[in-house]
């Protein structure tokens, strides 16, 4: 790991610190550390285009990694019981919210993250328990909002959803575009990742995938709401 990489990443991944600080004293710490990054990477500091630079490059970092101290149980505590006669035994309708953006940090080469977040969920008959949609993409902001990797964020949002909710199934479909593959190394400006998680009945029943596919297809290739 390169030296500037190295004191971003003590600064901002240090838990125990981190939480006794607030975000206006975690970016007055980075700030003199961003300082010294910039005369590493053989900048001047000083020079008109970059005084401001390391306060407002902290206070960015401040909000890229804030999900770190957030636990989604904030969000998905708002629940609701849907009523026997609307979700009777044995239905396996879904749940479906597509097309949440997000942006996130990769925590290899702190590079910019960019895509959508697509999310099914089956309450279960017995308690039938649901949440507020916006709750879904506040808990994709909240593992979005970390050093991440995109293949653990999708696992946590599966995670999170089904340990909360007690849902009878839940998949996470996750498609990004990788900024650390197109600004260096192989430079793929067209490549895409996709990552999928799935819990419950989603990882018993292939066919519960395959709808969720299709309304996919489907909202994809129709028209916009």
């Amino acid at each position: 790991m390169r030296l500037w990489e190295s004191l971003i990443v003590q600064s901002i991944r240090c838990p125990n610190k981190r939480c006794e600080l607030n975000k206006d004293e975690t970016a007055e710490q980075l700030e003199s550390l961003l300082r010294e990054v910039l005369v590493h990477l053989g900048e001047d500091p000083n020079r008109q285009g970059l005084k401001q630079t390391p306060r407002r490059w902290a206070e960015a970092l401040t909000t890229y990694t804030e999900g770190s101290s957030v636990d989604p149980e904030e969000h998905l505590r708002v629940i609701f019981e849907l009523d026997e006669d609307d979700y009777p035994l044995g239905s396996d309708d879904m749940i479906i919210v597509d097309n949440i953006e997000f942006a996130s940090t990769c925590e290899h080469h702190m590079s910019p993250i960019r895509g959508l977040v697509h999310i099914a969920y089956i309450p279960d008959p017995e308690n039938r328990v649901i949440t507020g949609l916006s709750k879904l993409a506040r808990v994709v902001r909240v593992f979005a909002r970390r050093l991440q990797l995109q293949e653990r964020m999708t696992q946590q949002i599966t995670r999170a959803i089904d340990d909360h909710l007690h849902p009878l199934g839940v998949i996470t479909i996750v498609h990004a575009v990788h900024y650390c593959m197109i600004q260096r190394g192989v430079e793929q400006r067209n490549s895409t990742t996709l990552t999928t998680s799935r819990r419950g009945v989603f990882l018993e029943n292939p066919e519960l995938e395959a709808k969720v596919q299709e309304y996919l297809r489907v909202r994809l290739d129709g028209n916009r709401v």
